[in-house]
């Protein structure tokens, strides 16, 4: 037998120069019928440009894959680029050779044989390698059974839903479909089914793992006709590891940093003020540099953006606490100047016996200083009383819709006065943890579980 393989080889070579030479050892005493029939023979009268089956039952395509790297995975461009081994297997009753044995033939001989027409549609650049030869593979089996297997590198599209990026699942597809034979003339199916897949269980992936894949048999519909299809079908997860490293917890420790300024006293101005517009300022940087890897244009608010507008307002909201609480500090100490000033010149009354009149901040009469601090109190009571009497005559004179927007007016200012400022500070280093804490449980439970 190995003679004979040994003859057909070299009968192939010499097939390409035009002749046929061969020695009276090849042919001893077996006659051509024992012979397994030369590429010459099988040629013969043989059509590349006409289907197996011409005008008969469509011709069956199996097909089978295997991925040799997944090189990269874009979300900007919303593609990958693989490396597979495609091999399609069909019969073709003219390349029927008595024998058992199956005869690998030179790649470059493809163009003697029909091959399927089969395609990538989703497909962007796609190459064969060529390194040192074409990287073809023929073999033809004596039942008139062709294999055909090629290596290609193809950069395919991959829509991707980019919601919950970084913690996002995207499945991608690999689409092979006939481009001229409609369903009339070839059929496409999985030799093995799942199994016909190989290499994706081993692949090691930089961002991404994969979490499952699956074959389907389909068909592609256009107006010129209805053609088959085989579609694999693979769910990629994305390592958050990463992630968490370079934007989670630089955005959780400059959240904790803009709560160091609740610790400084308030009269600290420059400390406060340089902790709170640092930390805004940072934080706009890393959300920026958050989307440098991401598409520019998208019509969807990504899970890493919510929690970058998270962190962006409690520190927002720390610079604005220093703001209102510095705001009723000051507002706190110009009344507590108003009673010193009040105490000293009544102090200073009650030495040289006199009794001078003080015009007070916050009234618009005059406050006459006694000896004694009853006294005050009772004059300030019965000034009270005068100006509350007035306001009712004139208030009852302007008619009661102005008087309950005034009453309304008091009542705001009421609710907004702060007795102690101070504890603006004190009520927001719990306050502003536990928001924080409560937030992020509320995320990363929506994120992760639904």
């Amino acid at each position: 037998m190995c003679v004979h393989l040994h003859t057909l080889m070299t009968l192939c070579l010499t097939f390409t120069q035009g002749g046929c030479m061969y020695s009276s050892n090849h042919w001893g005493e077996l006659n051509d019928s024992q012979l397994q029939p030369t590429i010459q023979k099988l040629m013969k009268g043989y059509n590349r440009y006409l289907r197996p089956n011409f005008n008969g039952d469509p011709v069956e395509i199996g097909m089978s894959l295997d991925i040799a790297s997944i090189d990269a995975i874009s979300e900007i461009n919303m593609d990958y680029t693989a490396t597979i081994f495609l091999r399609q297997r069909w019969r073709d009753s003219r390349l029927v050779f008595p024998g058992n044995e199956s005869v690998s033939v030179d790649g470059r001989l493809v163009s003697l044989l029909w091959i399927p027409d089969t395609f990538i549609p989703d497909s962007k650049r796609s190459f064969l390698h060529d390194v040192t030869v074409e990287n073809r593979l023929i073999r033809i089996f004596s039942n008139g059974t062709v294999l055909y297997a090629l290596r290609i590198t193809a950069t395919i599209a991959c829509n991707m839903d980019l919601t919950k990026y970084p913690m996002d699942r995207q499945v991608c597809t690999l689409q092979l479909e006939s481009w001229g034979y409609n369903l009339q003339d070839v059929v496409f199916y999985w030799t093995r089914g799942n199994d016909s897949v190989k290499g994706l269980d081993i692949l090691r992936l930089a961002q991404y793992s994969v979490e499952s894949y699956y074959t389907s048999v389909s068909r592609a519909v256009y107006e010129t006709g209805q053609y088959p299809k085989l579609v694999l079908h693979f769910a990629l997860r994305r390592n958050v590891l990463f992630f968490i490293l370079e934007t989670y917890v630089p955005s959780i420790l400059l959240v904790v940093l803009s709560w160091v300024s609740f610790w400084i006293s308030q009269s600290s101005v420059p400390a406060r003020t340089c902790i709170g517009v640092t930390t805004v300022l940072t934080m706009t940087t890393l959300m920026m540099g958050a989307r440098t890897s991401l598409p520019n244009a998208n019509c969807f608010i990504k899970a890493i953006d919510v929690y970058l507008g998270i962190c962006f307002t409690f520190i927002f909201g720390a610079l604005v606490e220093y703001a209102c609480a510095h705001f009723y500090t000051m507002q706190h100490q110009t009344v507590e100047d108003l009673h010193r000033e009040l105490l000293r010149e009544l102090n200073e009354s009650n030495g040289n016996g006199s009794m001078p009149f003080i015009s007070s901040r916050q009234s618009n009469h005059p406050v006459e200083i006694g000896s004694t601090a009853e006294e005050i109190t009772e004059q300030s009571a019965n000034s009270d009383t005068r100006n509350n009497a007035g306001s009712k005559e004139k208030a009852s004179r302007q008619g009661c819709g102005l008087s309950s927007v005034k009453n309304a007016s008091r009542r705001a200012a009421a609710v907004f006065t702060v007795e102690n400022p101070h504890n603006i500070d004190r009520h927001s280093r719990t306050a502003f943890p536990a928001a924080f804490l409560f937030v992020n449980i509320l995320y990363w439970c929506y994120y992760l579980f639904l």
